[in-house]
């Protein structure tokens, strides 16, 4: 027998099984932490880029992009580091202004604040928060080439430089998070957000538009227009890194905002993508815990994940907590669709971004089995056509024929057949 542990929020469940019933797809294996001392000369050797004691002067403003509580980037360590860097090289710090990039998610709690930047960045540095609905936020900044309005927050513009901190991972629309997901949809207005995100739907089919996958940027309408409303603004300077399941940094990737991102999005797929010769019957999934299991809306994509390895009609057992609900109250009125073709009509005659994330869901549920290990009350896993356990371990005993796959990190592989 072999042994696992499984995330589910911040704690774990063990399971147990045989070998040659189940196969592990991605482990824990990452490469070491990287020490200040490496993380400095990350920066020291920027891609495309001068230094940012290079860039920045004395007495120039600088405006921090940070991530909200459902990404786990080693913001802290980054943060702090860049901060004293700054610092060091003259800027005040009163000079120094921190926002999170929120996009449609809640306002960011002060609890959440001192996680993201640790307590010291937290007191000692000016934070502002952004809310995608306040139209005094936003400057309008023209139109994409589809004619999407660019409007963005207007602390852009009021700083010298802006400075990007960001994670890498897969996205299932967007191809990957960091980068220019910062600003748009992070700093963007709600219009400019459903605009760019409408993007990967297609109203003619009724499924996702041509070019838009998980671990794809070349071609992606999303990710193009993303770029197009980013360069309205042009950052300074950007940072992304991956982290290991512990959320300790283990690479970093800093430069021009652009190149340094694609060359980030570039090593993370060529490590991160899991060839599988055939799909099976079964698949058990765990988001890889906190914060990746936080909510619904942001469990799903390690859902995602997990449907490229099951067979059509095949059963998913879901570990996704879900401490903090569904991730908008409004989520569930998408459900009351008799199944995924209404909700699709229902989305192309009123586009809004979580819409496009319960089809998604409504689409899996009505192709697999999916049984969910969760904190939701029933009655929502039941409306979302999902079947709530309350047993892991009696779940996995009932499954006495097939292979399976297990994912213990569902959210930050993707799995594609091949060799």
């Amino acid at each position: 027998m072999q042994k696992i542990n499984l995330k589910y929020g911040k704690s774990e469940i063990p399971f147990e099984f045989e070998g040659d019933k189940f196969e592990v797809l991605g482990t824990s294996e990452d490469d070491a932490p990287l020490s200040d001392v490496e993380i400095g000369e990350k920066f020291e050797n920027p891609i495309d880029s001068k230094p940012i004691e290079e860039i920045v002067k004395p007495d120039e403003t600088v405006l921090i992009v940070v991530p909200d509580a459902t990404r786990n980037i080693a913001c802290g360590q980054v943060v702090n580091l860049l901060v004293r860097r700054l610092i060091a090289n003259g800027t005040m710090p009163y000079e120094i202004n921190i926002i999170f990039a929120t996009g449609i998610h809640r306002k960011v709690t002060e609890e959440e604040k001192q996680e993201i930047l640790t307590p010291f960045i937290a007191q000692r540095i000016k934070t502002f928060d952004h809310n995608s609905r306040d139209l005094m936020q936003f400057l309008q900044l023209g139109k994409t080439s589809s004619g999407i309005p660019i409007e963005l927050n207007r602390k852009l513009q009021e700083y010298d430089h802006t400075i990007l901190v960001g994670g890498i991972n897969f996205h299932y629309f967007a191809g990957f998070t960091g980068g220019r997901k910062l600003i748009c949809p992070g700093l963007s207005s709600s219009r400019t957000i459903s605009g760019t995100h409408k993007l990967a739907f297609d109203c003619e089919t009724l499924d996702r538009r041509e070019g838009v996958e998980v671990g794809t940027l070349k071609g992606n309408p999303v990710h193009e227009a993303f770029i197009e409303v980013v360069e309205k603004i042009s950052p300074t300077f950007s940072i992304n890194t991956f982290v290991d399941d512990s959320g300790r940094l283990t690479d970093l990737f800093c430069g021009d905002w652009k190149i340094s991102h694609e060359r980030a999005c570039q090593v993370y797929s060529e490590k991160r993508t899991l060839k599988i010769k055939e799909k099976r019957d079964v698949v058990i999934v765990s988001c890889g815990g906190y914060p990746h299991d936080l909510n619904m809306i942001q469990a799903h994509k390690a859902l995602e994940m997990a449907s490229h390895s099951c067979k059509d009609g095949g059963k998913i057992i879901f570990l996704a907590e879900c401490k903090n609900g569904l991730g908008r109250d409004d989520f569930l009125k998408w459900f009351d669709a008799k199944d995924s073709i209404e909700l699709a009509e229902t989305l192309c005659g009123k586009y809004q971004v979580n819409g496009q994330t319960a089809w998604s869901l409504l689409k899996k549920a009505e192709k697999f089995n999916i049984k969910i290990l969760t904190n939701l009350p029933t009655e929502v896993c039941n409306k979302m056509r999902l079947e709530k356990i309350e047993s892991f371990e009696e779940t996995v005993l009932e499954i006495n024929k097939g292979m399976g796959y297990v994912l213990p990190f569902g959210a930050k592989f993707k799995v594609e057949k091949g060799e």
